[in-house]
């Protein structure tokens, strides 16, 4: 059962699955810092059932990062069940569905949150992956497709009646992309419907300890997922358990984010290649280096770095 993954972890705290953030490199380094539950980056089912190598090499994960999803994206019913299939050989501890992306051309082709305008469809799609392995399927999904479309209190019952064991959600509309302010009052509303047996987790927003701690006490949610916020920023989990803890929390140095981030792309360049290590990096080092003065100019030549050399070079001068 997936809530025996977290059931006995105080304050579960979730790595969320970023396109080209959240593989193995960056996984680890969040768990080391705190994180108790990552997914790797979202995966179409359509390439992972065409054997394409890339969606093979987002499955690969190792045993300190346990537990650990893959995510699953798409539109066709038997390519997600046989994805899914493909994704149970890799024995991760969960397979998350992804019913939330809102990227246009995930939208267009009806994967991710493109289902939210068919409900009947999520329903049944959900139940066919459910039905055809035997390890727990969670969803990942947002409110709705628009303001005046959320069907997110309905849906939940009616995924956990057909046997997912625990949902995420971020509080947006589909139509409100990361704009706006997130609103968590649905979310804390199915938490409280007695219907409800299994975690809810929340999403959106969270980008800080203060806020994490609050909006888990404020609308009961059994964990919190942290998304754009740990991008290049590992540190905000460790922060949230010291807060937890009653400890205290000591930002990191500029020599310690320099380590930390050099560190990470060394070993990503080891995972997919220096050239693309080189360019997957360029939207961590915001986050890496947020509020470090006069930052701006080095920023700049990191984005046009092409060697890990190169970008040693401009952080350790």
């Amino acid at each position: 059962m997936f809530a025996d993954i977290i059931k006995n972890i105080n304050f579960p705290l979730f790595l969320a699955p970023m396109e080209a953030v959240t593989g193995k490199t960056y996984r680890k380094i969040c768990k080391q810092y705190g994180a108790d539950v990552v997914i790797s980056e979202f995966i179409s089912s359509d390439a992972l059932i065409r054997e394409v190598a890339v969606s093979r090499q987002k499955m690969s994960f190792e045993e300190e990062e346990r537990p650990f999803g893959i995510q699953l994206f798409g539109h066709n019913e038997s390519a997600l069940c046989e994805a899914a299939e493909v994704a149970a050989e890799a024995n991760p501890d969960f397979i998350d569905i992804n019913w939330g992306c809102p990227v246009k051309k995930i939208v267009k082709k009806g994967a991710g949150s493109a289902i939210l305008k068919t409900p009947e469809l999520m329903v049944k799609y959900t139940k066919a992956v459910v039905d055809c392995v035997k390890i727990p399927i969670t969803v990942k999904t947002r409110l709705g497709w628009e303001e005046n479309d959320k069907p997110i209190v309905n849906l939940t019952e009616r995924l956990q009646d057909i046997g997912i064991q625990a949902i995420t959600i971020h509080g947006r509309t589909r139509s409100q992309l990361y704009s706006g302010v997130a609103d968590w009052t649905l979310i804390g509303e199915i938490k409280k419907n007695p219907r409800i047996t299994i975690p809810i987790i929340g999403n959106g927003d969270i980008n800080s300890a203060e806020k994490a701690i609050n909006y888990k006490k404020k609308y009961g949610v059994d964990a919190i997922m942290i998304g754009r916020a740990a991008i290049g920023n590992p540190w905000i989990f460790q922060e949230i358990k010291n807060r937890i803890s009653g400890q205290s929390f000591t930002p990191p140095s500029y020599e310690e984010r320099v380590e930390v981030c050099l560190n990470h792309l060394r070993l990503l360049a080891e995972e997919i290649g220096e050239k693309r290590a080189v360019i997957e990096m360029r939207p961590n080092y915001s986050g890496y280096f947020k509020g470090v003065p006069h930052f701006k100019n080095k920023k700049i030549e990191l984005m046009y770095a092409l060697t890990v050399k190169s970008c040693e070079d401009i952080l350790n001068n």
